[in-house]
């Protein structure tokens, strides 16, 4: 029988993987844990839905501040769940306008999106993987419904470069649950080793090149090698979840909507694969994008048609067959959220609600997409442990920034971080449960 490793101070897992100057999540090893130490706690995970046109503002908001607060009427639709959810106002991105272009920009705050020679940051989701590690197949899911993928994206990588959202939930599905071949597998391994051995060679030349360098682009070289290296373990990664068998599906196939009128139903889909993701592990971070900036004349209900794109109506002018048609849209993403949040407090896991360890936040970059604006959004967070059932109110002139709560989330994941982009910190009035 193995004996136990007997460590008073165990050694930090994270630390460890720090030192290495990779974020790599190794298998637990007997010196990173005490005797007797009990199973890790279930995941923690968050889902990011965001409608780049927002909803009209004046249904959306309450009036009152804190717990006592009148629900607002967008708000009623979510009336099941007053307590599992926190609404919050006066809530944007310092400097970030720009109308319309500044959807990119919601998860990273990156400023100048209408200048020339733009650049994006890293978003939310894709800072919080690599400080997770690819703890599961996917480190992150980035979906989209009628998006625009080659110019539009929640997620972006550290360089600024464009993540393309998948569309499709049959190939969202046949990535998470259908299993290759031997052969299929065995190519694709391949691949992956193949990659490998170039980046095995271009690290000997960068070795030998290095000796000829002057100290400066030395440093510099080095940083490059130290990305490459970053990319190997990454590679590694990326065969072992190949060669593991993918689980079993509790559903069958979805459906392949392709029809852009659709808009509510592929909605709907891709939020019921968000949380088959979640169910299966696939994944632990889920963004999800609806482009409505790019659907067309669209269906409202059964017996009603948009008498307009979507963005359309959302230059209304106050004009009230637009603004009616609106109010039904609006009603039906809360009525898809609220499904959404009833979906995940039905599962169980280790005895807990699924929506008490998943985080679902759903906003928008236009505060009020009639007049372009990009202040005062629209933010709501609902689930993973938090005291909800509040209204928490910051100034409508002075906003506070959206990424204290970017802060407040990543910190409930059990990321170590203190700030992302343009924080000041966690978010003040949001409390655990």
């Amino acid at each position: 029988m193995k004996a136990p490793h007997i460590a008073t101070r165990p050694m930090p897992r994270r630390s460890f993987l720090r030192s290495s100057g990779v974020a790599l999540a190794l298998p637990l090893l007997d010196c990173m844990t005490p005797v007797f130490a009990q199973a890790p706690a279930p995941p923690r995970r968050m889902l990011i839905f965001a409608n780049n046109l927002g909803v009209l503002p004046k249904h959306f908001f309450p009036q009152a501040a804190g717990r006592g607060y009148e629900l607002s009427p967008y708000l009623a639709e979510l009336a099941g769940f007053r307590d599992d959810f926190t609404v919050f106002s006066g809530l944007s991105h310092p400097g970030v306008s720009g109308g319309h272009s500044a959807d990119n920009c919601l998860l990273t705050a990156a400023r100048g999106a209408f200048k020339s020679g733009f650049r994006n940051s890293i978003s939310l989701d894709q800072f919080a993987a690599e400080k997770l590690g690819q703890v599961t197949r996917f480190p992150s899911l980035n979906l989209g419904v009628n998006i625009d993928k080659g110019n539009r994206s929640l997620a972006w990588t550290r360089d600024g470069v464009l993540l393309p959202a998948e569309d499709s939930a049959p190939k969202l599905y046949e990535r998470m649950f259908v299993q290759g071949s031997q052969e299929e597998v065995a190519r694709q391994v391949h691949r992956l080793e193949s990659r490998g051995s170039i980046l095995d060679t271009l690290l000997g030349e960068t070795r030998r090149f290095s000796q000829e360098l002057g100290a400066g682009d030395r440093a510099r070289l080095d940083q490059y090698v130290t990305s490459v290296r970053e990319v190997e373990v990454r590679l590694q990664t990326a065969r072992a979840w190949e060669l593991k068998p993918k689980p079993a599906a509790s559903q069958p196939p979805p459906p392949d909507l392709q029809d852009k009128k659709l808009f509510f139903e592929k909605l709907g889909l891709m939020m019921s694969m968000a949380q088959l993701a979640f169910e299966s592990d696939s994944t632990r971070i889920v963004t999800l994008m609806a482009d409505a900036f790019f659907t067309p004349v669209f269906k409202l209900n059964d017996g009603q048609t948009s008498t307009d794109s979507y963005h359309g109506l959302t230059h209304h002018g106050q004009a009230e067959g637009k603004v009616r048609q609106l109010e039904e849209v609006d009603r039906q993403q809360m009525r898809l959220i609220a499904r959404t949040l009833a979906g995940l407090a039905s599962k169980k896991e280790n005895g807990e609600r699924l929506l008490d360890r998943t985080m679902v936040f759903y906003g928008s970059n236009m505060g009020d997409a009639n007049i372009h604006d990009n202040t005062n959004l629209p933010i709501l967070l609902a689930g993973g442990g938090f005291r909800h059932g509040q209204h928490i109110a910051f100034k409508r002139d002075n906003n506070a920034p959206l990424c204290n709560l970017f802060v407040s989330m990543m910190q409930r994941m059990g990321i170590e971080t203190e700030s992302f982009s343009s924080s000041t910190g966690p978010l003040a009035g949001l409390d655990l449960s």
